[in-house]
């Protein structure tokens, strides 16, 4: 039953992903905490995001902005082992609250498609790196610091896929290498790797008919509902503890 609960939540975040560029986490990380616990649900996130940004690249590589993205990845690199370091330190409810936390106040902020005057320029791009490998490294969730910083830089959806892309690949392997990978079964991993291709096929075929906002209202409601489950259950757990 692992198996195919972790196949289908990872086929649901491979659409997302290859539907709107960046999504993965934010839709599969509350559910994949749930059943795996925050550790190896975060690194397995961070693992097929940044596997699924590696072959979106391939693609779009030649439209990344290096003086916006290469700011941004290196400040996210400083702040990864803070969000490391968080995650074996606070007891698992507490880390379902905060995660769900980070994930609900994100998708609010992008959904009511926030002006930050500190996400703007060379700053910026600083301050959303900084941001998003903190977010990612603790929450598996670092890409609406980005989100928010292109908003911010009025960048087209052409400009910000394949640069969200490239921030993707560098932010994840980062996590990754800090967390380390994540303590899974051959079945698992099997499910995992599977569902993963599976789900870059349908998200190719879907989001050849689907309309982009149509598709980005889908991600972010996804994502809330996710947020808030991974919050329901981290108070449960602090009251029945």
């Amino acid at each position: 039953m692992t198996e195919v609960l972790l196949a289908g939540i990872v086929l649901l975040g491979g659409c997302v992903q290859w539907l709107t560029g960046m999504g993965f986490a934010l839709v599969a990380v509350p559910a994949l905490v749930l059943l795996l616990g925050p550790a190896d649900g975060v690194v397995l996130a961070n693992c097929a995001a940044g596997a699924i940004s590696v072959v979106g690249l391939a693609g779009g590589w030649r439209r990344v902005r290096p003086a916006a993205m290469v700011p941004l990845c290196l400040a996210a690199a400083c702040t990864v082992p803070a969000g490391a370091w968080l995650t074996r330190r606070l007891p698992h409810p507490v880390l379902l609250l905060v995660m769900g936390g980070l994930v609900t106040a994100a998708v609010l902020l992008v959904m009511r498609g926030a002006r930050v005057v500190a996400l703007r320029g060379g700053k910026g791009a600083v301050t959303a790196g900084a941001l998003g490998g903190f977010m990612n490294a603790a929450a598996g969730v670092g890409g609406p610091p980005v989100s928010l910083y292109a908003l911010n830089a009025g960048w087209t959806v052409r400009e910000f896929v394949p640069n969200a892309q490239f921030y993707g690949v560098f932010v994840n392997v980062f996590s990754v290498a800090a967390n380390g990978l994540p303590r899974l079964t051959g079945p698992q991993w099997t499910a995992a790797a599977s569902a993963m291709a599976v789900g870059a096929l349908l998200g190719r075929a879907i989001a050849a008919r689907t309309p982009e906002h149509r598709a980005r209202h889908l991600v972010l409601l996804l994502a809330l509902a996710g947020g808030g489950t991974a919050m329901t259950k981290g108070l449960w757990g602090l009251w029945a503890g």
